[in-house]
C-alpha cells in the first residue's frame, strides 16, 4: 500500500471516530436549551425534567469503564457501532416520547450509547492512525467534542423555534444513523478477557442517582433515605473497585495530593459550567422572555469561545507554568459568576453575557493547566487510568451541577414550578445560584492554592 492510499484509509478511518465524539458532546448541550419547551409541553415540573439531562450524563458516568471493557473483548470498532444504535435508538425513543417519564428513559438508554461513542474513538484510532500523527488524530477528536458542543445550543434552538422540541431528537436519530455508516472495524482481533465486573458501574450509578434524586425530590424524609442509600452505595462501591480487575479509583493513582486536590477541583468547576447549561435556558427564556431561537444564540456564545481558546490557553501553560494559570484560571471565573450573579438583576441579557465570556476564558485556562498538573504526576504506567479520573470527576461535577445547583435554582425560585416562575423570581434565583457557584469556585481556588500541593 502506497503512502498516499495509507493516509486516505486512515483518514477514512478517522471519520467514525470523529463524528461519534462530536455527536455524543451534542447530545450533551442541544438538549439543555429545550428544557423549558419541555417542561410546558410535557406538563412536567423543573425538577422532573432536570432528569433529561441527569439521566443522560449519569449513564454516560458509570457505564464509561463498562464500554472500554466491552470494547477490548469484542473489538473496538463493533462496540463503538453499537454505542451508536442505541444512542440512535434512545433519540427516537425521545423523540416520540408520550410523557416525561418515557423521555428520560429514552435519555439514559441515548447515554449509555454516548459511553463508547467518547470512550472507544481513541484506542480505535490508535489501532488506525499513523503513529507519527496520533497527536494530531487525538486532537481533532478534542476540536470534535468542542464544535459539538458549541453546535448543541445554536442547532436547538433554530429547530425548537421552527419545529418544537421533538425535532431535537429527531434530528438526533437522523445523525445516529448516519454515524452508523461512517464507523468501521480495524483488522485487529479483541484479546481475550476476563468476565465483565459491572458491580462498581451499578454501585456508582446508586450512589449518584442518590444524591441526585435527593436534590431534585426536596421530599423530607425520602430525601433522607436515599442519602443515606447513597452513602451505604459509596462505601461498598469502594470496597468492590478496589478489587475489581479494572478499578474505577486505581489505588496507585490516588496516592498523590496533587492529584486528589486536582481531582475534586475538576468536578467542582464543572458543576459550576453544568449550572450554567442548565439554569441559562429558564433564565434567558422566562426570566428575560427571548424567544428559543435567541436563547440558542445567547447559549452558543460560551462553547465557541472555549472551542477558540483551548489552544491559547495551552500556550500560556507552557509559557507561564500550570500551577498559576490554574489558579488564576479559577480567579478569573469567580469573578465571572459574581458579574453573573449581579448583572442578571442589573444589566439583564448584556451582564449574563459578559459574565459567560470570562467564565468561558477562566474555565479554558483551568482545563488546560489543572489537567496538565495531574497527568504531570501520573507515572507514564498510570497516564491512562489518570485520564480516567479525570474524566470521571468531571462528569461527577456535571451531573452534581444538574442535579444540586439545579435543585437550588428550583427552591429559590419558591414553592411552585421553576418553570412557570414570575419572571423577576427568575431573575433573582439566577442570581442567588451563581452566588451559591462562586462558593465553589472559592473552595476549588483553596485547593489549588501555593503550599498545598505535595
Amino acid at each position: 500500500m502506497t503512502p498516499i492510499v495509507q493516509r486516505r484509509f486512515a483518514m477514512a478511518a478517522a471519520i467514525g471516530p470523529v463524528f461519534s465524539i462530536l455527536l455524543a458532546s451534542l447530545g450533551t448541550s442541544i438538549a439543555n436549551v429545550a428544557l423549558p419547551e419541555m417542561a410546558a409541553g410535557l406538563s412536567a415540573p423543573f425538577a422532573t425534567v432536570q432528569w433529561v439531562v441527569i439521566g443522560y450524563l449519569l449513564s454516560l458516568t458509570v457505564l464509561s469503564a463498562a464500554a472500554g471493557q466491552l470494547g477490548d473483548r469484542i473489538g473496538h470498532g463493533r462496540a463503538l457501532r453499537l454505542g451508536m444504535v442505541a444512542f440512535t435508538v434512545g433519540a427516537g425513543a425521545a423523540a416520540v416520547a408520550p410523557q416525561v417519564g418515557w423521555l428520560i428513559a429514552a435519555r439514559m438508554v441515548q447515554g449509555a450509547g454516548a459511553a463508547a461513542m467518547i470512550v472507544l474513538p481513541m484506542a480505535l484510532l490508535r489501532e488506525t492512525a499513523d503513529p507519527a500523527r496520533l497527536g494530531r488524530a487525538m486532537g481533532l477528536l478534542g476540536t470534535a467534542s468542542a464544535v459539538g458542543t458549541a453546535l448543541g445550543p445554536a442547532l436547538g434552538g433554530v429547530l425548537i423555534a421552527g419545529f418544537g422540541w421533538r425535532a431535537v431528537f429527531w434530528v438526533m436519530l437522523a445523525l445516529g444513523g448516519l454515524g452508523l455508516a461512517t464507523v468501521r472495524g480495524t483488522g485487529a482481533k479483541p484479546k481475550a478477557q476476563a468476565t465483565m465486573d459491572l458491580r462498581p458501574a451499578v454501585l456508582l450509578a446508586v450512589a449518584v442517582a442518590g444524591v441526585a434524586l435527593a436534590a431534585t425530590l426536596r421530599d423530607g424524609w425520602i430525601s433522607i433515605a436515599l442519602l443515606g442509600l447513597s452513602g451505604a452505595a459509596a462505601l461498598l462501591f469502594r470496597k468492590v473497585d478496589q478489587r475489581s480487575a479494572q478499578p474505577f479509583f486505581p489505588a496507585g493513582a490516588m496516592g498523590a495530593e496533587v492529584l486528589r486536590r486536582g481531582l475534586i477541583a475538576n468536578a467542582l468547576v464543572a458543576a459550576v459550567m453544568m449550572t450554567m447549561l442548565v439554569v441559562s435556558p429558564f433564565f434567558l427564556a422566562r426570566g428575560l422572555g427571548l424567544q428559543a431561537g435567541v436563547v440558542g444564540l445567547a447559549m452558543t456564545l460560551g462553547p465557541v469561545l472555549s472551542a477558540a481558546s483551548g489552544i491559547p490557553s495551552g500556550r500560556l501553560v507552557d509559557r507561564w507554568g500550570a500551577a498559576p494559570v490554574a489558579r488564576w484560571g479559577v480567579v478569573l471565573m469567580l469573578l465571572a459568576v459574581a458579574v453573573i450573579a449581579a448583572g442578571t438583576q442589573v444589566a439583564g441579557l448584556w451582564g449574563f453575557l459578559a459574565g459567560v465570556v470570562f467564565l468561558t476564558l477562566g474555565y479554558q485556562l483551568f482545563l488546560a493547566a489543572n489537567t496538565t498538573q495531574v497527568l504531570m504526576t501520573a507515572g507514564e504506567a498510570q497516564r491512562g487510568a489518570t485520564s480516567g479520573l479525570l474524566g470521571l470527576s468531571r462528569n461527577l461535577g456535571l451531573i452534581a451541577g444538574a442535579a444540586v445547583m439545579a435543585a437550588l435554582f428550583g427552591w429559590a425560585t419558591g414553592p411552585g414550578d421553576a418553570a412557570q416562575a414570575d419572571p423577576a423570581v427568575v431573575v433573582r434565583a439566577t442570581g442567588l445560584t451563581f452566588a451559591a457557584g462562586a462558593g465553589l469556585l472559592i473552595a476549588a481556588v483553596a485547593l489549588l492554592r501555593p503550599g498545598v500541593r505535595k
